[in-house]
């Protein structure tokens, strides 16, 4: 039996902006949740994405996130690979 851990898979930028798409439904902050960004998340999910602002903006930032939390993700694969 094989203790290690499943390989996690990377951030999808399409993932993401379909999760954005949830604010048509009244959900908004979602896609900030999937990118690792709770404390914002909440924000989003209160404010109605900061009154839908902050989802217009999200539309160009959201590339950003994905890349930044894959980052993230792949040093944190290879510190639990070095110890």
């Amino acid at each position: 039996m094989s203790l290690e851990r499943p390989i996690e898979e990377e951030k999808s930028a399409a993932v993401s902006y379909l999760l954005w798409c949830s604010c048509f439904f009244g959900v908004c902050g979602i896609h900030r949740f999937y990118n690792g960004r709770p404390i914002s998340g909440t924000i989003w999910l209160l404010t109605l994405g900061l009154l839908f602002i902050g989802q217009i903006i999200d539309l160009f930032l959201i590339p950003g996130h994905v890349r930044e939390q894959n980052l993230e993700r792949r040093i944190a694969r290879r510190e639990r690979g070095l110890r």
